[in-house]
C-alpha cells in the first residue's frame, strides 16, 4: 500500500520466479535456446537426453551439420568420426547457450565413461579444449559427470587442473560428502527422481513438499555443507512440481525446466525463503574412505537403483544421438 492506504499498482507485484532470484541462482535445465532466451537464467545445464530432444528443433540442424563436417575433417575412421561429432555437437550447443547466459554452461561427459576415471579426465579435457579453440574460456563451462566413485576421483584431479565440474546423478549422502571432500565446484542432487523411487517402491504415493524425500535430501546436504564450511555449490535438480522448488528456495542454485519456470513466472503469491546459512560452523570430519563410500551408498537402495538407472538412460540417449549423427556421416 502507499501512504494513503491505497493498493499499489499491479506492476509492484513480482512473480515467484523473480522472488526466487533474490536468494537463489536460477539455472535453466534445457538445451532449448528459445526457452533460455525467454527466461534469462544465470546458468544453463544440458545432458544427453536434453541434447537429443533439442536436435528435434530445426534451429539445431546447422549445428549438427557443422559438427559432422568437422569430425570428417579430423579422422578417416568412422568410429572416431562418430565420437568426434558427438563432442563437437555438445560444444556447439554449449557455445550457443554461452551467448545467452552470463554465467556457466554445463556439458556432460559420455555416461559410458562413468566408471573410468582416466577416460573421464581425457574426455573432459577434450571438451574444454574444443571450447577454448572456439574462444570460450573454461571459466564459463562446467564439465558434468556421474557421481560414481570413479567420477568423483576424476573431478578431484580436473579441479586441480583448473577445470570446474558439476557432479550429477547424485542421490545418496555419501556421494555428496565425497564430492565436497574432493573439492568439486558443484553438485546436482536429483530431487524428483528420488521422489519417483519412493512413490514406486513404498505405499506413499503423494508427498507434501516438507515431507518430500528429495527435498529432505537436499536440505540435509545443504545444511551439512554449510555447517562444515565446504564451498561446493549445491544445485537442486530434477523437479516434478513447483512445491519442491518452493521448499528449496534459498538453496545455492536450482536448475529448473522451462515448464516449471513458466509456472513460477505465472505465480505471484509470496515465496518465503526456506533454506538459509545461519553461519554456524563445526570442524570438518575425517575424510570418507572408498570402502565407507561404497558401503554407505550400497545401503541406500534408492540411491543404488537411481544412479545405475540414470547412467543407463543417459547412455541410451547418447547412443540415439549417435544414430542420428551416423546418418549424416
Amino acid at each position: 500500500m502507499d501512504n494513503d492506504g491505497l493498493l499499489l499498482p499491479d506492476h509492484a507485484v513480482s512473480s515467484q520466479l523473480e522472488q526466487l532470484r533474490q536468494y537463489t541462482t536460477v539455472v535453466a535445465d534445457t538445451g532449448d535456446i528459445e526457452a533460455i532466451a525467454r527466461y534469462q537464467p544465470v546458468d544453463a545445464t544440458t545432458n544427453p537426453s536434453l541434447l537429443l530432444k533439442a536436435t528435434e528443433s530445426a534451429a539445431y540442424a546447422p549445428l549438427i551439420d557443422e559438427s559432422v563436417q568437422r569430425a570428417k575433417s579430423e579422422s578417416n575412421s568412422r568410429e572416431q568420426q562418430l565420437i568426434d561429432a558427438g563432442d563437437h555437437l555438445a560444444v556447439a550447443v554449449g557455445r550457443k547457450i554461452v551467448e545467452l547466459v552470463p554465467g556457466r554452461v554445463s556439458t556432460e561427459v559420455d555416461a559410458r565413461l562413468s566408471f573410468d576415471t582416466d577416460a573421464t579426465i581425457a574426455k573432459a579435457e577434450r571438451l574444454i579444449g574444443l571450447y577454448e579453440e572456439a574462444g570460450v574460456k573454461r571459466d564459463r563451462i562446467l564439465i558434468k559427470m556421474a557421481s560414481t566413485w570413479e567420477g568423483i576421483r576424476a573431478a578431484e584431479k580436473l579441479e586441480k587442473r583448473g577445470i570446474n565440474c558439476n557432479l550429477t546423478l547424485l542421490f545418496s549422502f555419501e556421494q555428496a560428502v565425497a564430492c565436497a571432500e574432493a573439492g568439486v565446484f558443484l553438485i546436482s542432487p536429483f530431487v524428483g527422481r528420488i521422489m519417483d523411487w519412493y512413490v514406486a517402491n513404498t505405499d506413499t504415493k503423494t508427498y507434501a513438499p516438507e515431507e518430500d524425500p528429495g527435498v529432505k535430501s537436499v536440505r540435509r546436504i545443504y545444511a551439512w555443507y554449510k555447517k562444515h564450511g565446504f564451498d561446493t555449490v549445491v544445485m537442486g535438480a530434477s523437479f516434478r512440481n513447483i512445491g519442491q522448488i518452493q521448499a528449496l528456495a534459498g538453496c545455492d542454485r536450482l536448475t529448473i525446466s522451462p515448464d516449471l519456470l513458466d509456472k513460477l513466472q505465472q505465480d505471484q503469491s509470496p515465496l518465503p525463503r526456506a533454506l538459509n546459512d545461519d553461519g554456524t560452523r563445526e570442524a570438518k570430519v575425517a575424510p570418507m574412505t572408498e570402502a565407507a563410500f561404497r558401503w554407505g551408498h550400497n545401503e541406500d537402495a534408492m540411491a543404488t537403483d537411481k544412479l545405475a538407472d540414470g547412467i543407463r538412460k543417459f547412455a541410451v540417449d547418447q547412443r540415439k544421438l549417435e544414430v542420428l549423427l551416423a546418418k549424416k556421416l
